[in-house]
């Protein structure tokens, strides 16, 4: 395919790159990418070494050494060029992430345009790295905090935004004045491959030092155990599953490291009885059925008030009528494969067992085969009627599974069962009550990091801090004052007199 070639996506590729020289070990064993989208194979990646891998992060310390001297405005001109390389690749690239994972092209152009953004944002915060100043008690004294760089940055991404959660962390980390390592998930690193490709004449170009921006694709047990004990990298940001994420966080802190967790989410829309439901049927069907329910900030639950329950219903069941499922390189299809035949069985799993707790399949559920799904991954997006104590219900399940609660009482009744989950990223309400918004984004409303109030629960901004309480992890990335995660705190005071006094009023004669 031509977007392959046009990318540097070879036939066989290697797994350690410093920005500007590949390790080209092939003893590592060998991943084989095959796409979800028409089950073909596309391209071979070689693992890296335990080798390869302290040989990049020891370049990712030096380039850390010599970037935290650039100010920050020079920094921001880089991330600049970054931004205008990824609108010249937009539709490469894009169609890379719709083939390499499956998600629509037009969610595939949309993550792309998902980098540009957070460039521009970036470029924007670069002269924007602000302090705060204090009044100090004593006399000719003054009293200021500071952010520094912190080091190196460890970015470990998931196969669901291949490259935009790499973004997300590397352009605001680069203008904070760190080096990125970046350690993408094993089932798309081709996405990670071309970024790294298109980065190289940026780096050559403005002579940045080798370690920069680098990758390691690796194994899990060896160089990804590596990668989170190591006291080189004080920030990890980790994009993946609660498990995985609770066992990283512990070996971060161990050594005392930051960590920043996007896990998580089991995301709910609450419809009261005084929505839109103009708006609010189209917006729970993309948040359901979008990237084929693989996005952290998938509508999982449905909470709708019994007054218009069988008039959502309905209209829920409309509109899925209408979704078209098929290859994503198609536009004219709303709905992708799942990333592999794992996933196909997880779907599976999750619906026979909804049914075993007393739940409803109203549509879909099945598995789709024929010539156009010869992938073995594409699935009916399913519609279940369920109660949210269900043991199924209160999990995450990465697939398109919507599960259709009734409540009966006020907004509050709705917000409880919202709440009552471990997870607590994504939220939404539809009301057009202004006491029931008010009411779901006070202190006693939603306890998720992300409230909406008529709009799904997913299509965030970057402009906007991202991330979520709860088992979903606390981390938060991109716009807001995220930035200040990717630098070190510093409280300053300087003494301009002739005197020494205490804080305190303490004495101390000599």
């Amino acid at each position: 395919m031509d977007f392959l070639k046009t990318l540097g996506i070879k036939e066989d590729n290697f797994g350690a790159s410093t920005g500007l020289n590949w390790y080209e070990t092939k003893d590592q064993g060998v991943i084989n990418i095959v796409s979800p989208t028409d089950g073909k194979p596309i391209a071979k990646v070689f693992q890296c070494s335990e080798k390869d891998y302290e040989e990049v992060t020891a370049k990712a310390a030096e380039a850390f050494k010599y970037w935290r001297m650039i100010p920050a405005p020079k920094r921001g001109e880089v991330v600049r060029q970054i931004g205008h390389k990824l609108r010249e690749y937009k539709q490469p690239l894009g169609m890379l992430v719709s083939y390499e994972m499956g998600k629509s092209l037009q969610e595939g152009l949309g993550e792309i345009q998902e980098m540009i953004d957070i460039c521009d944002y970036a470029v924007g915060l670069s002269r924007q790295l602000y302090g705060f100043t204090m009044v100090s008690e004593r006399e000719k004294h003054r009293m200021y905090d500071q952010y520094h760089p912190l080091g190196i940055v460890g970015i470990i991404t998931s196969f669901n935004f291949p490259v935009a959660v790499w973004a997300w962390n590397s352009a605001i980390s680069t203008v904070c004045g760190n080096s990125n390592l970046w350690k993408p998930s094993s089932k798309t690193p081709l996405c990670a491959i071309a970024v790294q490709n298109l980065l190289a004449d940026l780096i050559k170009e403005n002579n940045l030092p080798e370690g920069l921006f680098s990758l390691v694709i690796g194994k899990g047990s060896t160089v990804g155990e590596k990668f989170l004990h190591d006291k080189r990298i004080p920030l990890v940001s980790l994009t993946g599953s609660t498990a995985v994420g609770k066992r990283a966080a512990a070996i971060i802190a161990q050594r005392f490291g930051k960590s920043i967790l996007e896990l998580g989410g089991n995301n709910a829309v609450i419809i009261t009885q005084n929505a839109d439901l103009k708006l609010a049927i189209p917006a729970v069907v993309f948040g359901a059925v979008g990237t084929a329910g693989q996005r952290c900030t998938t509508a999982r639950r449905l909470i709708v008030h019994e007054n218009v329950y069988e008039k959502v219903k309905e209209a829920l069941l409309n509109a899925y009528q209408s979704l078209r499922v098929g290859n994503p390189l198609d536009e004219m299809n709303h709905v992708g494969p799942l990333i592999d035949k794992g996933a196909v069985e997880e779907f599976k799993h999750a619906l026979k067992q909804v049914v075993q707790e007393g739940g409803k399949i109203i549509f879909g559920s099945e598995v789709l085969i024929g010539e156009d799904y010869e992938s073995g991954c594409y699935v009916k997006p399913a519609i279940v009627e369920a109660e949210n104590h269900y043991k199924i219900v209160q999990e995450e399940t990465f697939a398109p599974i919507l599960y259709l609660i009734k409540y009966k009482g006020d907004v509050q009744e709705a917000v409880e069962l919202q709440n009552g989950v471990v997870q607590g990223l994504s939220s939404s309400i539809f009301t057009n009550d202004m006491r029931e918004a008010e009411e779901f984004l006070s202190a006693w409303g939603s306890d998720c990091g992300i409230a909406n109030v008529n709009i799904g629960t997913s299509g965030a901004e970057i402009g906007g801090a991202f991330g979520g309480e709860k088992e979903t992890g606390g981390g938060r990335e991109s716009g807001s004052d995220s930035w200040k995660q990717y630098m070190r705190r510093q409280t300053n005071t300087i003494n301009f007199g002739t005197k020494l006094p205490l804080a305190q009023g303490i004495k101390f004669d000599l």
